[in-house]
């Protein structure tokens, strides 16, 4: 255990030689900023006053000689070699209510959701509380580096489901598209602040694609489970390319499903419109919500196309920046 001293308090926190400085600060209840947590948004990086530090991933997106040469480490990525002191703003708006924690997992079962995503279903140890829409770090033995996935299901259920898009050649899903049940391995969460908020009264807009369709699940369910939609509208757009990657609205349960405004994006101009939208997620969104979207509040996951174009697409729409919840994943 290394202890690491936050210049501007004079706190400490200690963090294990195999974890990581944003992950130490957060279990410890520490606000440090983040996003992606895998290296590629670079909101989590800090200065390194005192000490040495090791990325464990030297590759990082996020991180340039020009930060190197300023001190600037990613917290993801940064182990400290022995005791350090670092700075950075302790933000309470980053300290989840469940603080993240690592914790042995055992694959319970799989089942098809499209022709390339599936439900995995994992038995987990400890504390199984997480806010909707939140996502947790998942380590697959013979794969570097941890892979964050989000939940769809609820908590207090001492499982935590994930929807995974199966990535052709990607290290990790292939793996995980092989596992057998009874598989265990390592789950560390959760982790995220664009979950649901309960308190705010404004109906809501969900937009998905791809696996970014589980934490928009788990927003849904977590909305209905909460009492909201006795009193506000839940409209879920889901894109994707062309008829063969849709999934049936069925999947949030018969009657959420009836409370919710499902609409799918076909992105593929041949695909049959007959049935479906035809056109990218963000110009069909644009298309219904106009400037009335400024007046909801909105979630969105997937590919980071989609997320800018999202982005782009909201702020045309004079949508104030504190009504948009996602994760910045690359």
């Amino acid at each position: 255990m290394t202890e690491i001293k936050i210049q501007s308090t004079g706190d400490t926190f200690t963090c294990d030689e195999d974890d990581t400085i944003l992950r130490a600060a957060l279990r410890s209840g520490h606000g440090m900023s983040y996003s992606c947590n895998v290296g590629s948004c670079g909101n989590c990086k800090f200065e390194l006053v005192e000490g040495s530090v090791t990325h464990a991933r030297e590759d990082a997106p996020a991180w340039s000689e020009r930060d190197l040469k300023r001190n600037k480490w990613l917290g993801c990525q940064a182990r400290p070699n022995g005791p350090c002191t670092i700075k950075f703003r302790d933000l309470p708006a980053y300290v989840s209510r469940d603080l993240p924690q690592r914790r042995a997992a055992k694959l319970l079962s799989v089942s098809a959701i499209t022709h390339d995503i599936s439900e995995f279903s994992f038995e987990i140890e400890g504390e199984d509380g997480f806010r909707p829409g939140q996502y947790a770090l998942i380590t697959v033995a013979g794969v570097e580096g941890a892979r964050a996935y989000s939940m769809c299901n609820l908590p207090g259920e001492k499982v935590w489901n994930f929807q995974i898009k199966r990535v052709p050649g990607g290290a990790a899903t292939e793996k995980l598209f092989g596992m057998q049940p009874g598989t265990e391995l390592s789950i560390d969460g959760p982790y995220s602040t664009a979950y649901l908020r309960e308190d705010v009264a404004r109906d809501i807009v969900l937009m998905a694609g791809g696996s970014g369709l589980s934490p928009m699940v788990s927003i849904a369910r977590g909305a209905f489970s909460a009492g909201m939609l006795a009193d506000r509208k839940l409209h879920f757009y889901y894109g994707c390319r062309g008829e063969a990657d849709l999934i049936d609205p069925a999947i949030l349960g018969p009657e959420l499903a009836q409370k919710v405004t499902f609409t799918s994006a076909l992105s593929d101009a041949s695909a049959d419109g007959a049935s479906h939208r035809t056109g990218f997620l963000h110009d069909v969104v644009a298309a219904d919500f106009g400037e009335d979207l400024k007046n909801h509040e909105i979630y969105f996951a997937g590919p980071a196309v989609m997320s800018a174009a999202i982005q782009k697409m909201a702020y045309e729409s004079g949508v104030p920046q504190d009504q948009l919840h996602f994760d910045e994943f690359f």
